[in-house]
């Protein structure tokens, strides 16, 4: 009996520490959506557009974790590249889905070359590939502002007069994307009960899905968990191991490209000089939210991290008017969150791992 009973509570507290982040965030949205006041059909309908817009930044992070490479904080760098193709086309001044497409034809290149040079980056600090991402995605903001700030209208010639600042280079520091604002999430419209559903957009998503569960089942993909798991033994079996690291961060990376191409159609309006850090802070705190790991990500992660992430985002600010007075309060909180849980996550992490080798270690003397 107490065998039994011990073992409940290891079971217990094992999935407990598993899926702490999860749960923290469902109690919290649980006490905020009544104090917020908010009909279920606006948060159906917000929590649609939100799963839209940001579901394929957010599933661009798996492979890499797969890769066993960690969180890919340099996954900002896809998204720059994203955004100089929405840049070009709204200089063009391409609309429509034909325009979203050619920003992610000019893009591609870019993308894969940034994604390139970051694997191969990531290959020298192994172990340390989280931390060296995240400091490459500063380097490479600054790069990215260079060009942007005085490279176009300079060296690279822009047409527009609402593009470029009055000095005659640079580019303004918002980015209108009316010509392709929406095009996606409007293709197939539907609507059901006064709740707009972007199915395109989720057609697009899904067949996303599709291919993540197919490259898993690849030759390549098989290779990335086994170089994941152990990167020693991967490379005993042949298998080339910084090789198959860099080409999950160039899948990645372009990934990003396009998940942020996605996003910023569906705002229409773009920041030109910190869209994507937004981007990439938000949507790896959103995959921890959803229960995932540095080393364990799956779809269902995806989904559920992007609804309950968002959700707090939107009840946050009215719930902190209506509780305190102050819906300054739930716009600090958001930004708490969006830093915070992936601090939390990080150090569950440590923790899960140290309970594992715990567990293990008594699995093996019971055993014996």
């Amino acid at each position: 009996m107490m065998t039994k009973k011990t073992s409940f509570q290891d079971n217990l507290i094992h999935f407990l520490i598993s899926n702490a982040v999860p749960i923290i965030f469902i109690a919290l949205s649980a006490v905020a959506i009544p104090i917020s006041r908010f009909s279920p059909q606006y948060l159906v309908q917000e929590m649609l557009v939100r799963l839209a817009r940001d579901s394929f930044l957010v599933l661009s992070l798996l492979i890499p974790i797969m890769a066993g490479m960690g969180l890919n904080f340099g996954m900002v760098l896809g998204a720059m590249a994203g955004e100089i193709g929405l840049i070009l086309i709204t200089d063009w001044n391409v609309v429509g889905i034909p325009g979203m497409l050619l920003a992610m034809i000019i893009s591609t290149p870019l993308a894969i070359f940034l994604g390139w040079m970051c694997g191969v980056i990531l290959n020298k600090a192994k172990g340390r590939e989280m931390v060296t991402s995240f400091i490459l995605g500063f380097f490479m903001n600054g790069v990215y502002q260079l060009i942007v700030l005085y490279g176009f209208g300079s060296v690279f010639p822009i047409k527009s007069p609402d593009l470029v600042l009055s000095r005659g280079f640079g580019i303004r520091n918002v980015t209108n994307l009316e010509n392709i604002r929406k095009c996606l999430d409007n293709f197939i419209p539907l609507t059901i009960g006064g709740v707009s559903i972007p199915v395109a957009t989720f057609l697009v998503i899904a067949v996303f899905c599709i291919f993540v569960v197919w490259f898993r089942k690849t030759k390549l993909g098989q290779d990335m968990r086994a170089v994941g798991q152990d990167m020693e033994v991967a490379d005993s079996a042949g298998i080339p191991v910084e090789r198959t690291r860099i080409i999950s961060i160039v899948i990645s990376t372009v990934l990003a490209c396009y998940g942020q191409i996605l996003f910023l159609q569906n705002i229409g309006t773009m920041n030109t000089y910190n869209s994507h850090e937004q981007a990439g802070m938000f949507a790896i705190a959103a995959l921890l939210v959803g229960g995932a790991s540095v080393t364990k990500a799956t779809i269902p992660n995806v989904f559920l991290g992007v609804v309950l992430f968002h959700l707090m985002f939107v009840v946050s600010p009215m719930a902190g008017k209506y509780l305190i007075g102050e819906a300054q309060l739930g716009e600090y909180f958001r930004v708490f969150v969006s830093y915070g849980i992936i601090a939390i996550a990080l150090v569950l992490h440590a923790w899960r791992r140290q309970r594992d080798k715990e567990r293990a270690r008594r699995a093996l003397r019971g055993n014996a």
